[in-house]
């Protein structure tokens, strides 16, 4: 497995198990453990998947130590101005420490939980932060008054959506992209592209599999999930091959700026109104 230097010197994996939209608690440990026995070790979860006692369970479980383990979580825009809203999240995972916290939405008072988390950064409670679904401007009025620089942008990124001037205001950054969606949103357009297909059959890969080689070889961290054992080992499957330049170039043409999800001023009204019930997790 490939991992990455972020701009702290703390090294990530390139690719991990996402649990979104696992909301039950039995499916999401489950999961988890099949992930990590696969071979992942990177984790991601969130306080709004409202799964974060399930994730800590099957880390504990699984027999792998936590040090080997790189737990990534998000904090809700309603916990931004709690003052114990990292020590909360830290409980509710069972670790004393989360490897990368990030913003996860630019609603509410997202300064406040940005300083929320630089404050744990300096606490040793967290190894590095950043943000998720930010913008540009959202990301560059960060820049401009933070102690602890981003080290991490989760946002989406596929193949029809490569964000490549947006990649590059990051690079310049020294922030990472790390993409959700990275298979496109399971577009049965993007699944069935013939030049995929034919990777596919040149590599004995899946169009899924050489979708996620393209993210890592170019750069972006991935984070696929699913709770099928299947998909979750075939999705980590991507190590014993390599694109050439010609063909990371020839997906690059499959580039078509076309989002599946668009934040808008009322969404974003929306989730700092909403609450996940966390407590009510188990």
């Amino acid at each position: 497995m490939d991992d990455i230097t972020l701009n702290n010197g703390l090294k990530m994996p390139l690719e991990g198990f996402g649990v979104f939209q696992i909301p039950d608690p039995t499916q999401c440990e489950q999961a988890v453990l099949d992930a990590i026995s696969f071979g992942y070790r990177l984790i991601d979860t969130a306080n709004a998947y409202v799964n974060e006692k399930a994730v800590g369970r099957a880390m504990k479980k699984s027999g792998v130590s936590r040090e080997a383990i790189f737990l990534e979580t998000k904090l809700w825009p309603s916990f931004y101005e709690q003052s114990d809203a990292v020590e909360k999240t830290l409980e509710r995972l069972d670790t004393d420490y989360i490897d990368l916290l990030l913003i996860h939405q630019p609603a509410g008072n997202y300064i406040a939980g940005y300083r929320l988390m630089e404050k744990a950064y300096m606490e040793g409670k967290v190894r590095t932060i950043g943000l998720s679904n930010f913008n540009e401007a959202q990301i560059q009025e960060i820049l401009d008054v933070c102690v602890v620089k981003p080290a991490v942008l989760q946002t989406e990124v596929h193949p029809y959506s490569q964000e490549k001037s947006f990649k590059a205001f990051l690079d310049k950054a020294g922030i990472v992209i790390q993409a959700w969606y990275p298979l496109g949103h399971g577009d049965k357009t993007l699944m069935e592209e013939p030049l995929l297909a034919q990777l596919g059959k040149k590599y004995g890969k899946s169009s899924a599999q050489i979708i996620l080689r393209w993210h890592i070889q170019d750069g972006n961290i991935v984070i696929p999930g699913s709770k099928n054992p299947a998909h979750i080992k075939d999705n980590f499957d991507l190590f014993d091959f390599a694109l050439t330049e010609d063909e990371m170039s020839a997906i690059a043409e499959l580039d078509k700026k076309v989002r599946y999800y668009t934040s808008t001023p009322e969404l974003l009204k929306q989730y700092a109104a909403m609450t996940p019930p966390v407590d009510e997790q188990k």
